[in-house]
């Protein structure tokens, strides 16, 4: 059986999105629809851009002499859980090479195939938008329990992840929202929690369609100070 995957972007040298560096693709395709989103118009796949499986994998093996320090691919989005039941066929044969894989996901779903997914990764770096419901459900259109039932999960199977989040001005960078954030995602498998800060510049897309379009980019001195607090609430 022929698999492909629903293709947005790939970043051949990325060092952002997992330890090391590493083969990024982003997948298409997305439930949630959160108002700071740099990439909407990978939300659909009005506009696909299939890849087969060999094509895929090929690059992926291309790009293996540079995957030291940890490094190896990492799947994103979109969200790359909509594509969970085609992407599972592909990771186990990057495993069999030996290749450290990333899913890069805001949780927003689990079901018996993401799950399987999730026994085959190495990592899973969480996207976690807002720790309290309603404002979680106005960002995203998307519900918490969803994404803290997805948490709960790795949890539970020891699956070592990174907590991340975008932090806004006025908007969720009090201190007291971050501590939440370290608060209900503490675990012995957590490797760390990294914020992220909201650029204004990533909004052009939006035509004012979005609550931040008028909202400045998040300094870096706010930045660290939260960062810091976390490092502090030990």
């Amino acid at each position: 059986m022929k698999y492909a995957l629903n293709v947005f972007h790939i970043e051949s040298m990325g060092t952002l999105d997992g330890p090391g560096i590493r083969t990024v693709i982003f997948l298409k395709g997305c439930p949630l629809r959160c108002h700071y989103c740099h990439n909407p118009e990978s939300w659909q796949d009005q506009t696909e851009n299939w890849m087969d499986h060999d094509v895929l994998f090929s690059l992926i093996m291309k790009m293996k002499p540079y995957f030291k320090n940890g490094g190896g691919v990492t799947f994103s989005g979109g969200e790359p859980l909509v594509q969970s039941e085609s992407l599972i066929p592909l990771c186990k044969r990057l495993k069999a090479e030996g290749i450290h894989i990333a899913l890069d996901t805001s949780g927003c779903m689990l079901s018996p195939t993401i799950k399987a997914l999730l026994e085959i990764v190495d990592l899973v770096i969480l996207d976690v938008k807002h720790t309290e419901p309603k404002a979680y459900a106005d960002l995203t259109g998307g519900n918490l329990a969803q994404t803290l039932e997805f948490l709960e999960y790795i949890q539970a199977i020891q699956k070592p992840h990174w907590i991340r989040q975008v932090i806004v001005p006025n908007y969720n960078d009090q201190e007291r929202q971050v501590l939440a954030l370290d608060s209900i995602t503490k675990s012995p498998y957590r490797d760390k929690i990294e914020l992220l800060a909201f650029q204004s510049s990533g909004m052009g897309k939006w035509k004012a369609n979005s609550p931040f379009m008028d909202v400045v980019s998040l300094n870096q001195k706010t930045l660290v100070k939260l960062q810091d607090s976390i490092k502090k609430n030990v």
